[in-house]
């Protein structure tokens, strides 16, 4: 079947939807599909491959390493008439998304759009939250243009659908269990991060960004080291927050943003893992961190609330709870016994969520989309 993609987000850009869109898009290509991409120029990037469709694009204000697509609506009516999909999904609800979604309604083309984000949840933590609501109303207007709004988790759905979302769908995310495991564990990387064999390395991998409640990882890791002198905190990725973050804690490691083996590398080479981020719609580095057999400590919702079984896996703590993320952190370090059990179980818990069998459900779910353009209820709510 012909398929578009759309985003305005991708690799190199580092963060949870490009990397999806990436992961779907390749999946949907392994099992033969025609896929057509659609997203912003990169700057120094646009080497792209005939089957991109690149768009004018702008950076995001304070985040000037991500960008977001200007309308484009004429374009893709143009290209959709010439070569029509059997059906178009869009990832994001920028104005490039917006005006990708008018498109295909349209031209009467099926069209599935992704829920990635929680815009308005930014909105109300870092402006202000009288524009939360108005921001959230937006998001649920463009997603009830589309024939299906796509989700990760039962708790996002449950949550779309009781506020006003229409045709809430789940398509569970996968992990690459074979990039990301434990034998990838490498001790002279861990000699360049100053450790001894036995000391234990805490990781954090994430944008380095306000939202991400940074603050919170770095009182963990302060608690750790009260028993735990030897520790080492380290940092991959980057962002707006890295200078004034190193700056205060000069002892911590800064290892940028990393791909591939190089990030699989890093994940098996810790010990455990910190995400304190309340402002996630999944949370990928959960299921990375897990299939890597790292013990993670998160809050209980999105990935976590979805996959991590506290005293299992680490630690999903109550949302919010600032004091129980400290102290589960601070049990789970002093432990090497319980973190070396939890390590084998969180791999063995997430190695059903193969990539395979995600773009499989993901290419069956659009082309029922595509069979299903009337409006009679879909039968798409199968798991992963």
């Amino acid at each position: 079947m012909r398929f578009t993609l759309v985003t305005e987000t991708y690799p190199p850009e580092v963060n949870g939807v490009a990397l999806t869109v990436a992961s779907l898009e390749g999946g949907l290509r392994a099992q033969g599909h025609d896929v057509c991409m659609v997203r912003p120029r990169q700057p120094g990037h646009d080497d792209a491959p005939g089957d991109h469709l690149l768009v004018r694009g702008a950076a995001l204000p304070r985040y000037p390493g991500l960008r977001f697509g200007l309308p484009s609506g004429g374009a893709l009516r143009a290209l959709w008439r010439r070569e029509r999909p059997d059906a178009v999904y869009v990832a994001t609800e920028g104005p490039l998304g917006w005006s990708a979604v008018g498109a295909a309604r349209s031209l009467g083309i099926p069209v599935g759009t992704g829920f990635h984000t929680r815009f308005d949840d930014y909105v109300g933590r870092y402006a202000t939250p009288l524009l939360s609501p108005l921001v959230f109303a937006g998001m649920r207007r463009f997603h009830n243009r589309a024939d299906a709004t796509i989700v990760p988790t039962d708790e996002l759905a449950g949550f779309l659908r009781g506020r006003g979302f229409r045709r809430v769908e789940l398509l569970r995310r996968a992990v690459d269990t074979s990039l990301f495991d434990p034998t990838r564990r490498d001790q002279a990387l861990r000699a360049t991060w100053g450790l001894r064999d036995e000391a234990l390395a805490v990781i954090h991998v994430g944008r380095i960004a306000p939202e991400k409640n940074l603050d919170l990882a770095v009182r963990a890791f302060r608690a750790i080291q009260c028993r735990r002198p030897e520790a080492r905190f380290v940092w991959v990725g980057d962002g707006p927050s890295r200078a004034a973050l190193a700056a205060a804690n000069p002892d911590f490691v800064f290892a940028g943003v990393q791909r591939g083996e190089a990030l699989a590398r890093h994940f098996a080479s810790a010990d455990l893992f910190l995400f304190p981020s309340l402002s996630e719609t999944f949370g990928n580095v959960t299921l990375e961190a897990m299939a890597s057999g790292v013990p993670t400590v998160a809050f209980d919702y999105g990935a976590a609330r979805e996959h991590l079984r506290g005293g299992e896996h680490g630690a999903a703590v109550p949302f919010g709870d600032t004091a129980a993320f400290v102290e589960a952190a601070h049990i789970l370090a002093a432990d090497d016994t319980l973190r070396a059990r939890q390590s084998r179980a969180a791999r063995e818990a997430v190695l059903h969520l193969s990539p395979d069998a995600v773009s499989r459900r993901f290419a069956e779910l659009l082309g029922e989309l595509a069979g299903a353009r009337a409006l009679r209820p879909l039968s798409l709510s199968r798991p992963a």
